[in-house]
């Protein structure tokens, strides 16, 4: 952490400061979510954008971050040589050349968003920009030896024509799974952004752990895109508590589940399932809730796509919680996730760790089922409190 500290501050500033004027800009053109009886329950019409203002403070941290990093001329150098002669696989370990894929793919996940929240495209077109992301992460050497951490607990060996198809499979589900994962969550002022940025510190424990190892690496990315990411989401979240002032549209909670799908493809560079297995943990909570719904949905024989209020928060909102008792909650709940997927990573083995995260799977589906959390009703939800 020591001379990297600053980048969380950068991103910080960025994303404090462009916040309200893309949150004017909004309000000029008539950026805005309007409420509804069911999903919006907001009292007013609240500006979009969000989203924008976070991409910025995350593109600030990471050209911080470029313009400081170890050896940066000679990785520019050998990015030139490697494309001129056109040695494409050598450029998968330049860490340069990672962090560029990735400021590359978080613009075009932050565009697609964007395209939803301005004309409300359809599903399966975002899932084509999340599949674009996850291809250009890909071409940046992001991802490409994930597949790692099936093949290595079983002494699996698999050539490279092989291993990187299969990455690559595996890459694009993580990318569409996460960035679905965050913008369900996105359903109650302050809620993703919030949990995201705590998970944002879990991963960047993880990373700092791993740090400590010389023969680990590129620990110098996964450092610099968690210390980014938290302070990206912090600058804007001021502004996004309850009672929201903007919102942070798919814009916002797409770039938040790309950086995820980020990390946990950073973490798989050393073939070793622990610390895929651990990041997975971490981002417990929004996995938790994704899944409820999704199951929620299809008992009731509807489309897992459409809209409703089967969501965890949701629910807890029914229930008789307010909005905020129901963000502080979710805040616990995501930092002791967190703690326990780092803890157990550090000091348990990975066989064992999975152990504890499969019984705790199997204690909170019957915490769920007890609570009629499973089964769908065919009440008529009340509007949540403020």
């Amino acid at each position: 952490m020591d001379g990297v500290w600053w980048i969380s501050a950068a991103s910080l500033g960025v994303s404090l400061v462009c916040t309200p004027i893309v949150r004017h800009i909004a309000y000029r053109l008539r950026i805005v979510d309007r409420p509804d009886d069911l999903l919006k329950p907001h009292a007013r019409p609240v500006a979009y954008l969000g989203g924008v203002a976070m991409c910025l403070g995350l593109l600030a941290g990471l050209a911080c971050y470029a313009a400081v990093m170890p050896g940066r001329l000679a990785h520019s150098a050998a990015i030139r040589d490697d494309l001129a002669g056109l040695r494409l696989s050598r450029l998968a370990d330049n860490p340069l050349w990672n962090l560029l894929a990735v400021a590359v793919a978080g613009i075009v996940i932050t565009i697609v968003g964007l395209m939803d929240d301005l004309r409300d495209i359809k599903p399966r077109t975002k899932v084509y920009g999340q599949v674009l992301a996850a291809a250009i992460l890909l071409l940046g050497g992001v991802g490409t030896r994930m597949a790692l951490v099936g093949l290595n607990p079983f002494g699996l060996a698999a050539p490279d024509w092989v291993l990187v198809p299969l990455s690559a499979v595996v890459c694009v589900v993580v990318v569409i799974g996460a960035c679905n994962a965050t913008n369900l969550l996105d359903g109650l002022d302050g809620l993703c952004g919030g949990v995201t940025a705590i998970i944002a510190l879990g991963f960047l424990a993880l990373a700092v752990h791993l740090a400590m190892y010389p023969h680990v690496g590129p620990h110098g990315v996964r450092v610099a895109l968690c210390l980014a990411m938290a302070g990206a989401v912090l600058g804007f979240l001021p502004y996004n508590i309850p009672p929201a002032s903007i919102f942070m549209g798919d814009a916002g909670s797409m770039l938040l589940g790309f950086f995820v799908a980020v990390m946990m493809a950073l973490f798989c560079r050393e073939g070793n399932a622990r610390w895929f297995v651990a990041s997975g943990a971490v981002f417990a909570l929004p996995i938790v809730d994704t899944g409820l719904a999704v199951v929620r949905r299809l008992l009731a024989r509807k489309s897992i796509f459409a809209g409703d209020r089967s969501h965890l928060y949701d629910q807890l909102v029914d229930r008789g919680m307010s909005v905020k008792q129901v963000v502080v909650l979710f805040y616990a709940l995501a930092a002791a996730a967190a703690l326990v997927g780092v803890l157990l990573a550090i000091y348990l083995r990975g066989r064992y760790a999975l152990v504890v995260y499969a019984v705790s799977v199997a204690i909170l589906g019957g915490v769920f089922y007890k609570l009629g959390m499973v089964t769908p009703e065919s009440r008529p939800p009340h509007g949540p409190k403020p």
